[in-house]
């Protein structure tokens, strides 16, 4: 099992972090114009399951899959995003991104003073702890599927 990569959206769609991991293939596209499909595909599908759904959707939109790999998606009150691409072998991921939402975001993004919020995170810190977090993680793996 793997982690491709991590996307953290703003609720306006601005993308304030990505990191990647065992990512074997490229977009073949800017960075930019890849957050704005990400972020826009995640916009569409929230109002395809909302309007959609025959049932009152509490939680929303958690995960899809394609045959080669899983999207594990988080949004927090606030309207911050959380975007976790894994292979098909990771299991629901939900508390994993609250747990970086809540122990990492917050207090090395929120906490921090020198941070601005709703703008790129800039912090050494995040990333590194981040990066250590998720490499700790039971399914992270250095081969990719």
């Amino acid at each position: 099992m793997t982690v491709h990569n991590l996307y953290i959206f703003d609720c306006n769609g601005s993308c304030l972090h990505y990191s990647e991991w065992n990512r074997k293939k490229q977009a073949g596209i800017s960075k930019e114009e890849e957050f704005k499909l990400m972020y826009g595909m995640l916009f569409s599908i929230r109002s395809f399951i909302s309007k959609m759904s025959p049932l009152d959707m509490k939680d929303g939109f958690l995960a899809f899959q394609t045959s080669r790999y899983k999207l594990h998606y988080y949004e927090t009150p606030t309207g911050i995003k959380l975007v976790l691409n894994t292979d098909l072998g990771v299991p629901n991921c939900r508390d994993t991104l609250q747990q970086i939402y809540s122990t990492l975001y917050v207090e090395y993004i929120v906490r921090n003073p020198l941070c601005v919020l709703g703008e790129s995170l800039q912090s050494d810190l995040f990333s590194s702890k981040l990066d250590s977090f998720i490499r700790a993680l039971p399914f992270f793996s250095v081969r990719a599927a």
